[in-house]
């Protein structure tokens, strides 16, 4: 039985996740659930799950979480210390790191200090402190398993492979905008941006996906995860989501990963690795799809997958500006302050007025982090 801490369980990755343990209660348990605030959702997992502690960050909840959970005998904490502290004890096995942004960084650098397995969901984890997580688990002798799906494709591409690939290939949908000018992209409205075409995640996800940002977070999250650098990482747009991700080796050959898009695939895979057991998830019928195609992406009218490929180039604390700058652009976005394409203009001055870091500490992340948040709002102010 492997017992599970899921950071982020009322998310989009989380509540998949929860599925995928309810599926297989005979290999999988939950033993810590964690959620940002929305504690109504997390009582009902927990009674369904039977966790022996649960964590809400937002230390307001507590007496509410308290009365949702009142005669279930499940431990109740809050804040982010009690987050950090949690992914340390003795009944958890394997950590879901699936909070989203900045904030899942220091959680998971905490379970890894503890010797536990990681079930990676929040790339934006690997994007800012890359070179401190994996040094962390390298010395921990810690296993960091992939969960998005294109990084999954990835690690079961290589697979039974005894040589580093030559390329990764990353696969992306394109989003809602795909094909769009520059001057229609500018028109979409929070709205527009939040309905995709193939997947069903969470709001910063999803404008991430439409402005291409997240395939930009994917190619530094692989440049980390498989010691891969920015030369060697390509992106084509595959509107289909059928190929999650491919690797070209040195032959010339190429080996895809394929499956129906549904994110319940690599969180199962993930949780029971190296095996492969039987899933819920529908089979890839071929003639459904009829054909599947592939282009390369506009990075005229999505510059934010050109800023970050830009950032994987400089490397340092580049990626961490660009990820807290972006967290607030989309925030700011979602709420109506600034228009769709504004958000790299956001990314891009902040980037711009953030002093370079080489060879950054946990703590210059920090500190780079919370000036360059500080800086994206000012910009947006001024906008």
């Amino acid at each position: 039985m492997k017992r599970i801490a899921i950071l982020g369980s009322t998310g989009s990755i989380g509540r998949q996740t929860v599925d995928v343990i309810k599926m297989h209660r005979n290999r999988l348990s939950a033993s810590v659930l964690v959620a940002r605030q929305n504690v109504e959702l997390l009582a009902e997992q927990a009674r369904e799950l039977s966790p022996r502690v649960v964590v809400v960050a937002d230390e307001s909840k507590r007496e509410t979480l308290e009365k949702l959970l009142e005669g279930s005998g499940i431990e109740v904490q809050t804040g982010a210390k009690a987050i950090e502290e949690v992914v340390r004890r003795d009944d958890v096995d394997t950590v879901v790191a699936a909070m989203v942004g900045f904030s899942g960084l220091v959680p998971t650098l905490s379970a890894i200090e503890a010797g536990k397995e990681i079930a990676l969901a929040n790339k934006e984890t690997l994007v800012v402190a890359g070179s401190l997580v994996m040094g962390a688990a390298k010395r921990k002798g810690v296993s960091i398993l992939p969960v998005d799906s294109e990084h999954s494709a990835i690690f079961q591409c290589l697979n039974g492979e005894r040589h580093l690939p030559y390329s990764i290939i990353l696969t992306a949908s394109g989003g809602p905008f795909r094909g769009w000018t520059r001057e229609r992209v500018a028109q979409v409205t929070p709205q527009m941006a939040l309905r995709h075409p193939n997947w069903n995640m969470g709001a910063k996800v999803t404008i991430d996906s439409a402005s291409m940002m997240n395939k930009g977070l994917e190619a530094i999250e692989a440049r980390w995860l498989f010691d891969c650098d920015a030369d060697h990482i390509d992106i084509v747009v595959h509107p289909q989501s059928v190929v999650h991700s491919m690797v070209r080796f040195a032959d010339g050959s190429v080996k895809a990963q394929m499956g129906v898009p549904d994110m319940r695939l690599p969180i199962q895979y993930a949780l029971t690795y190296p095996d492969r057991i039987e899933s819920p998830v529908a089979e890839l019928d071929f003639g459904v799809y009829g054909q599947l195609t592939f282009e390369k992406p506009d990075m005229t009218v999505f510059r934010n997958l050109a800023v970050a490929l830009d950032c994987l180039g400089k490397g340092g604390n580049a990626p961490c500006v660009m990820n807290g700058a972006n967290e607030v652009a989309v925030a700011q976005f979602l709420v109506g302050r600034i228009g769709f394409l504004q958000m790299t203009d956001v990314v891009e001055r902040t980037i711009g007025s953030i002093s370079y870091v080489e060879k950054p500490s946990l703590e210059d992340l920090l500190e780079t982090d919370k000036e360059a948040r500080r800086v994206a709002e000012e910009v947006c102010r001024g906008m």
